[in-house]
């Protein structure tokens, strides 16, 4: 494609949608949460018992194809599904032969037991273990073939109504874009910095001497897109947050599968920067939200490890090795400042990027760093994926 036919059409910006209540049965006898906001369950919580209402239309349970495939992968994520799930049959509305797809890896909790309780609509594809995000939605994606597109969903993400119609059609409006994004809000409705841009060098000495919220503000120094002014309708990224990101048909087939390599974090920005690649951009739309409250990333050394883990893997495998050399030394050099200033989650990153080295080729430490975190990853995943210090 040429550079004219990639230029970015610039729209009036629209009013951001609030997420709307998450009605429940009256028989519940509970006050319905407030805007923006949904219950969790407690760990070990007995189910409500209620059923959630099958989306409108919903494709048959043994058709291996469908219009668009909702897929979710879970872990642990009893807490979380059920605000979730509720959301789906008002956010399919317009959709017509949807279909759900939730992959579970291998939870401990009642997660799945849950989902087959309150939407026996779900199709529930079961891991063999935790084998990951990049591959639990692998899985998704081979269960069911999405004919006009594929809405990738965290398990503790509340799409709004009407979401994914809008969302069908941003990509469908225009070829070029691959991937649509939603407006990403707090459950306080704030809209969150959910856009990215492509990890450098540059970007990430900027981050390790100023900061990432600061050097944010410099679109050289910053992967993270702080302006509020550029979130309106039409804007465009490199990559967003993986809360939720809707693919079109056309990027599945040039893109195909989720690198597996990326356990968890950074695999949506592989896969962004891979559909860049072959001509697609990702591409926000206001006219559709998703409620995400953020994650718990920042209090797991673990996770925190993984983000910078996987960093380094994801330049190393679009860089040579030399300039992945260079950001492999700052970013070390970044989390051993502040391993110096006490800070834990910054230690055990250290540790983990000293005994990886540069080229990313030794053992994946991922297995082991997943089995210490106390933290169900899908709590991890705040919008961006970038340790903001």
């Amino acid at each position: 494609m040429d550079s004219a036919a990639r230029a970015e059409r610039h729209r009036a910006p629209d009013r951001v949608p609030r997420p709307s209540v998450l009605l429940r049965v009256a028989q519940e006898g509970q006050v319905p949460p407030a805007p923006g906001q949904h219950r969790r369950r407690e760990a070990g919580e007995v189910v409500s018992g209620r059923t959630i209402p099958q989306p409108t239309g919903l494709a048959g349970a043994d058709d291996p194809s469908a219009e668009v495939v909702v897929a979710c992968v879970t872990y642990n994520s009893a807490s979380v599904i059920e605000p979730f799930l509720a959301a789906l049959p008002a956010a399919l509305v317009g959709v017509p032969g949807s279909r759900v797809v939730v992959v579970d890896n291998a939870s401990s909790d009642d997660t799945v037991a849950t989902i087959e309780e309150v939407a026996p609509w779900v199709t529930v594809v079961r891991a063999p273990g935790n084998v990951g995000y990049a591959a639990g939605i692998n899985l998704a994606l081979r269960q069911c073939t999405a004919r006009r597109g594929v809405y990738v969903l965290n398990p503790d993400a509340v799409p709004s109504p009407g979401s994914v119609a809008h969302l069908l059609a941003v990509v469908e409006a225009d070829p070029e874009v691959g991937i649509a994004v939603p407006t990403v809000l707090s459950e306080a409705g704030e809209v969150k910095f959910s856009l990215r841009r492509e990890p450098t060098i540059l970007r990430a000495a900027g981050e390790a001497v100023l900061g990432g919220h600061r050097a944010a503000r410099h679109p050289w120094l910053g992967d993270q897109v702080r302006d509020s002014s550029k979130y309106v309708e039409g804007a465009t990224a490199d990559w967003a947050t993986g809360a939720a990101l809707f693919l079109s048909r056309a990027v599945l087939d040039a893109v195909g599968s989720w690198d597996e390599r990326f356990f968890l974090y950074s695999e949506e920005t592989d896969y962004a920067l891979r559909a860049r690649d072959e001509g697609f951009r990702v591409q926000l739309t206001t006219a559709a939200s998703v409620t995400h409250p953020g994650g718990e990333m920042e209090s797991s050394p673990e996770l925190w490890t993984l983000v910078a883990v996987n960093r380094q893997r994801l330049y190393r495998k679009r860089h040579a090795l030399v300039p992945s050399v260079v950001y492999w030394a700052v970013v070390l050099a970044n989390e051993s400042v502040r391993a110096l200033l006490g800070r834990p989650r910054s230690r055990l990153a250290t540790q983990v990027l000293l005994r990886l080295g540069p080229d990313q080729t030794g053992a994946d430490t991922t297995p082991a760093l997943i089995a210490r975190t106390p933290v169900p990853w899908h709590v991890g995943r705040t919008p961006g994926s970038t340790p903001a210090t």
